[in-house]
């Protein structure tokens, strides 16, 4: 076996290496060759086990993916799938370029069981077909070859579809099937969203997830660190700045020593943040905590001050344009402002670290329905929907995604995640 980097994509594909009259230097980028697998007898009568030749563990033969009439067998793990070349090729840009190239031949010998019938067509079915060796995880390689052949299924953005859409998302990007790819990041995107109106359809499904199960709607929704290391690993820069917000909403022990109830909870170890993302998450909840302090402490003077400029250009008398009650507006004001303080700031009660929801619940507490002046209700609203817009549009400022670290620029790419 032999590591080998594809020269076009700079990627990492391993096949079997066979046995070739060219000296090292006149091999090809990408070679493939017939299976060289062993076999012995199974625990049942007649049935054939296959064995990986260097580690002896045996390999499965994938329930879906092994096609009798496939042309190419791809390994995974201790997994195997019999595929197509058409059909790789067909979507591929990386697995076209490897099979047009020359694939070196070697003959071999079918063992001791050459004269058994019940063993020969299994025996046919693997050494009739060049093996190419693929260091992803089986799981990825199934969904990925299952999206090829049957076209993307993906579903509700919830943790189990995470993996799928992962996977798929990361092979598409490897192996450069970039309509796959563009298709698993539009879906991520529903659940990672670039826009608020996003944010807010992603957190209602999440309340609903909450309220059906009576648990936190963090359970629902996968680790927001396993989306900002995907987004990292396939360039997908449009995923961080709500995968950043999402996890900057727990605190630092939820994060880096969460309890098994807790949403961030893994049952196997997982890769952390790398220690620049461990930087911007720090900077970037610093940031949005500050947000909170002064969205409280302006709310008040804001109200004030547009009730001011109200009553400087209109003269109305009704409940439909001014504040006709200014002495008892500035008290709720003022009583709201302690209200908010005492709950965000002192209690930390729910969302203390989620400017964006603050501000939402902000805008609800002099409610236009019930309020007596229905004007400085209204207003309270408007600016509490304007502050939603301003701060999510600073999430990348917040969080330093709107530029590069020098050590994370490739050389000669200006673009900034």
């Amino acid at each position: 076996m032999e590591r080998l980097t594809h020269p076009g994509a700079g990627l990492p594909v391993a096949v079997a290496s066979g046995s070739t009259s060219q000296p090292p230097s006149l091999k090809s980028p990408v070679e493939t060759t017939q299976g060289n697998f062993r076999y012995v007898r199974g625990p049942s009568a007649g049935s054939v086990q296959i064995l990986d030749p260097e580690t002896e563990l045996e390999l499965e033969r994938h329930a879906d993916l092994w096609f009798k009439d496939g042309s190419v067998i791809c390994q995974a793990e201790r997994t195997l799938f019999r595929v197509h070349i058409s059909q790789l090729s067909r979507h591929s840009a990386l697995f076209r370029t490897i099979f047009t190239l020359p694939q070196p031949s070697r003959p071999r010998s079918l063992s001791s069981f050459d004269s058994l019938e019940d063993t020969q067509v299994i025996l046919d079915e693997c050494e009739n077909c060049p093996v190419v060796f693929l260091h992803d995880t089986a799981e990825d390689v199934a969904n990925f070859l299952a999206a090829l052949y049957d076209g993307p299924n993906f579903g509700d953005n919830g943790r189990a579809d995470f993996g799928v859409v992962s996977g798929v998302l990361r092979l598409s990007t490897k192996y450069i099937v970039d309509a796959l790819a563009q298709k698993a990041l539009a879906h991520l995107s529903i659940a990672w969203p670039s826009t608020l109106k996003g944010w807010d359809a992603r957190e209602d499904l999440a309340r609903s997830f909450e309220l059906e199960t009576s648990t936190s709607g963090g359970h629902f929704y996968p680790s927001p660190i396993a989306v900002i290391n995907l987004a990292r690993e396939v360039n997908a820069p449009s995923l961080l700045p709500a995968a950043f917000y999402d996890l900057c909403r727990y605190s630092y022990a939820q994060i880096y020593e969460p309890a098994e109830d807790e949403p961030l909870y893994q049952p196997t170890p997982a890769p952390s943040l790398s220690t620049l993302d461990m930087q911007r998450l720090a900077l970037g909840k610093e940031a949005a905590q500050h947000n909170i302090t002064s969205l409280i402490q302006t709310m008040g003077h804001a109200q004030t001050h547009i009730r001011a400029q109200t009553h400087a250009h209109i003269r109305k008398n009704s409940s439909g344009g001014i504040c006709v009650s200014a002495a008892a507006c500035r008290k709720d004001f003022s009583e709201l402002v302690d209200l908010a303080t005492q709950h965000y700031l002192f209690d930390r009660e729910r969302g203390h670290c989620d400017p964006l929801y603050v501000s939402e619940e902000l805008g609800q507490l002099k409610s236009a329905e019930f309020s007596e002046c229905k004007a400085c209700a209204r207003s309270l609203e408007l600016w509490a929907a304007r502050e939603r817009e301003r701060m999510f549009k600073m999430i990348p400022i917040w969080f330093r995604l709107d530029f590069l670290a020098p050590a994370e620029q490739e050389p000669g790419s200006p673009r900034a995640l």
